[in-house]
């Protein structure tokens, strides 16, 4: 996850960085630092951010020829599925 995933990620869900501390265990100091490119957390952190953005819905899309990115996950209700 890049900080300009993590970002996006939060804004998708309108999750603060404090509501992302709590649900991630990481400090918003952590998180702030890392979403302005101010600093790499270790991978477990990484990991920790991702997974509570991962539990509200986000999904986080590698980079495939048009970028890294984050989209909502398909709800099963949509059209055609029942």
């Amino acid at each position: 996850m890049t900080p300009s995933q993590c970002r996006a990620a939060r804004a998708l869900v309108a999750m603060s960085q404090d509501r992302l501390a709590e649900a991630s265990g990481v400090a918003k100091r952590t998180i702030a630092s890392f979403e302005k490119e101010d600093r790499q957390p270790y991978e477990r952190t990484i990991s920790a951010l991702r997974e509570a953005l991962e539990n509200v819905g986000v999904e986080f899309i590698a980079e495939n020829g048009g970028g890294a990115g984050v989209r909502l996950r398909g709800v099963s209700n949509e059209k055609g599925s029942q």
